[in-house]
């Protein structure tokens, strides 16, 4: 009888009945048998707007959307879909540091996102196209999960998603701005890269960081053993809900175990921790937070991962001092300047330092062979603002950026400009997102909530039928 790949790798696996071979010995044995490679998305959230000129391939004239009411609004957006290949065209200068990969990237204009709350943030709207406004705090509260969370349990690995980013002060650690798991369960962006790497890596990590991490085990188990003892003395309804505390324990628990036999897999991918770790400089904080979510992408920590720089309301006035910029980003969306730099300059500064490190993690993850070509084959990074188009946003377009194919899911290498809101064949945000979940096998008809100006005008079913392949 033949001895496959598929059998050595099986008899690999079984024979050594190494645990620190398991997560490499199980992604072989799925290339072996055939199965999808895994699909990986990075959003990158940046506060504070996005004007759709500062994305603008040279060479394409686009005109303002004029201002005033809806209806005409409505009877400047029958301009036609158009579509434009990039490969002659020079990319925006904030997009310079992504210009190697310009056959991957994708410019998408004329998307809108109306059903969201406008203002200096979207906060969870900018990610769940629903309307995050009257929750408790500054930052509202999610109507539904948002995309980064719905692909994550599509694709899901340990960490279903993982949620990191800067906020304007050093010290504030666990923030709640952009992520949900469902209606009224935010998810919280970690804001201190120290912080971060311990959670993420600390089974690997040396002195204090390895010892928080063995006594996090020793706590999870007591709590079970505790849970257990309880539950046998119950019945019933009582029983059930102890059950439903016992298997969240046992989940943290389980997870915390992957994270032990996963050990030699993260020391060789975890990122080297320096001084930028603590900095107060806000840029070398977001330099760490990118190191991180590349080693937690490579490892195979998680599929997901949303880097949140100044997003939601009480965050996106942060000031970039590393990049030599002395006013707040709130001053310059109000149209500031600073030092001989307009808000256009400093905004464009800001911008492109972001796509700096994006390129820094297409190159890593580039570097990483799987299955007949790299990581990066089978990722897609999805840029945006949670505050639309702009500083005080209304929604009425909603410009991103994305880079890469999903393993060839999706077409790339394009302008792509869609007719304004309340036009035929305009899309929206949430239509975007549904096309991201479809690349990945789920075929929901919708995301998120509908826009209400467009309900007797457009169909908002359906993903954006442009982008896939």
């Amino acid at each position: 009888m033949q001895t496959t790949r598929r059998d050595v790798l099986k008899g690999i696996s079984l024979g050594t009945g190494s645990v620190l071979l398991g997560p490499i010995i199980q992604q072989l044995q799925a290339q072996a048998a055939g199965m999808p490679l895994p699909k990986r998305f990075l959003f990158v959230v940046e506060g504070n707007g996005l004007p759709w000129s500062h994305i603008q391939p040279q060479g394409i004239e686009r005109k303002n959307i004029v201002g005033g009411t809806y209806t005409n609004r409505k009877g400047n957006g029958e301009r036609p879909f158009r579509e434009l290949p990039l490969a002659d065209l020079e990319l925006a200068e904030a997009l310079h540091p992504v210009n190697d990969f310009k056959d991957r990237v994708t410019i998408l204009q004329g998307l809108s996102g109306k059903m969201t709350s406008g203002g200096h943030s979207n906060d969870f709207g900018a990610l769940g196209a629903c309307n995050a406004q009257g929750g408790v705090g500054n930052n509202g509260a999610p109507a539904n999960e948002t995309i980064d969370y719905a692909l994550g349990r599509r694709v899901s690995s340990i960490y279903p998603q993982i949620g990191i980013g800067i906020a304007g002060k050093p010290e504030q650690g666990l923030i709640y701005n952009c992520s949900a798991a469902g209606k009224n369960k935010p998810v919280p962006t970690q804001c201190r890269p120290d912080l971060a790497f311990e959670s993420l890596f600390g089974s690997v990590a040396d002195g204090s960081g390895r010892n928080r991490f063995d006594t996090r085990k020793n706590l999870l188990d007591h709590v079970s053993k505790d849970i257990r003892r309880a539950e046998a003395g119950l019945a019933g309804p009582e029983r059930e809900k102890l059950q439903s505390y016992l298997e969240a324990f046992e989940s943290m628990r389980q997870r915390h175990d992957k994270l032990v036999a996963m050990e030699a897999q993260l020391k060789s991918h975890a990122p080297p921790v320096t001084d930028k770790y603590t900095s107060e400089v806000e840029t070398d904080r977001l330099d760490a937070q990118f190191d991180i979510a590349t080693a937690a992408l490579v490892s195979g920590l998680t599929n997901v991962v949303t880097v949140a720089s100044g997003a939601g309301n009480q965050y996106f006035g942060i000031t970039f001092t590393g990049l030599g910029i002395g006013i707040g980003k709130h001053g310059i969306g109000h149209g500031g300047s600073y030092n001989g730099m307009t808000w256009d300059v400093m905004a464009t500064k800001i911008r492109k330092f972001h796509f700096e490190l994006i390129a820094r993690t297409i190159r890593k993850l580039q570097s990483v062979p799987e299955g007949d070509g790299t990581m990066f084959d089978n990722t897609l990074v999805v840029y945006l603002s949670d505050a639309a188009e702009g500083h005080h946003s209304r929604c009425w377009e909603w410009p991103m950026v994305l880079i890469g194919n999903l393993g060839g899911k999706l077409k790339c290498g394009r302008y792509l400009e869609w007719p304004g809101h309340g036009a035929k064949g305009h899309r929206h945000i949430g239509n975007l997102y549904t096309t991201f979940l479809n690349a990945v096998g789920d075929n929901r008809e919708t995301f998120g909530q509908r826009d209400p100006l467009l309900e007797k005008e457009i169909d908002q079913h359906g993903p954006c039928e442009e982008l896939l392949v």
